[in-house]
């Protein structure tokens, strides 16, 4: 099965939100998120519960706990087997922020349009 190319959003100031947010995770939590990153990479959609899920409207978060800290990464998929990482966040309850699933929205939007300008 072919793998999916997995890439950082990046915004117009060329950061990459969901990158950044990884790199500021401590080692044990970091190792988890690549771990999970790599079965999105592996699986794309096939990937489920309690490693993925889909939040709406095409968003779809990543999940890694480690103790009670659970790590999320929002993403979407893209045309081509592309998954983009949009951003991420430590969350303690069960449902991510509505602010969070918006963020990786405008992300989405604005990748996509950028996308459509370069064709």
């Amino acid at each position: 099965m072919q793998e999916f190319e997995v890439i950082f959003y990046d915004k117009e100031d060329e950061t990459e939100p969901a990158k950044e947010f990884i790199l500021s995770l401590d080692k044990k939590m970091r190792a988890k998120i690549l771990r999970t990153v790599k079965m999105l990479s592996d699986n794309g959609p096939e990937l489920r519960e309690p490693c993925s899920k889909p939040l709406g409207d095409g968003i779809f978060e990543l999940r890694a706990k480690v103790g009670s800290d659970i790590s999320r990464v929002l993403y979407f998929f893209f045309v081509g087997r592309r998954v983009v990482l949009t951003n991420g966040f430590i969350k303690k309850t069960q449902k991510p922020s509505a602010t969070e699933i918006e963020k990786a929205k405008r992300y989405r939007a604005e990748y996509l349009s950028r996308k459509e300008n370069k064709q």
